[in-house]
């Protein structure tokens, strides 16, 4: 059982309080009866939530919707378990939704596990969506450091030249100077 799995499989145990029906979801084999969860009246969130995983990680589309709405949840690990079946789901729209997502600034709170999303699958998306998102944190006092940071390591990692303004810019900054350092010095020097 890889992590992400075993993380959602304690975490939606404790929250349906051990039911048979959560046991049953986790055990399934049957994409319809899990693709039956995301549009039955009445299911409690981690019913869709494990639904929606199980399906993304199996690479069927009908966890998109699911799957997105989770990676805005308020709740950070729901975040990471979408996000995480998001990669492997396979679909052309992840990449547009996370950069909407990103760049949202009235859900901005919620935009870490969507950058680290776009890192990860390296869409055409992921460059000008952490650069937009890491230019609005740098403004004095923004509380959003941890999503800066992310977008910071991220630009790092994805070595585009067209971050190196931004992350210029965020070497002034003392709680992302040290992330832009090495991240800098991953992307390669124009000629």
């Amino acid at each position: 059982m890889d992590e992400a799995l075993r993380s959602l499989t304690e975490r939606v145990r404790d929250e349906s309080g051990g039911s048979a029906g959560c046991e049953r979801l986790l055990a399934t084999e049957d994409t319809d009866e899990l693709a039956s969860v995301l549009t039955a009246p009445g299911q409690p969130l981690w019913a869709r939530e494990v639904a929606a995983f199980r399906l993304g990680v199996a690479g069927d589309r009908r966890a998109f919707e699911a799957l997105v709405l989770l990676l805005n949840h308020r709740d950070p690990p729901r975040c990471a378990s979408a996000a995480h079946a998001l990669a492997r789901l396979g679909d052309p729209r992840t990449a547009r939704a996370a950069a909407a997502l990103a760049t949202n600034e009235l859900r901005v709170a919620y935009a870490l596990h969507p950058v680290r999303l776009l890192v990860e699958l390296r869409a055409p998306e992921a460059v000008p969506a952490l650069i937009t998102t890491l230019e609005r944190r740098l403004t004095p006092h923004d509380p959003y450091r941890r999503v800066a940071l992310a977008c910071v390591e991220g630009l790092g990692a994805l070595g585009d030249t067209r971050a190196r303004r931004v992350l210029s810019e965020a070497l002034a900054h003392p709680a992302l100077a040290e992330a832009a350092v090495h991240a800098l010095a991953r992307i390669p020097r124009q000629r």
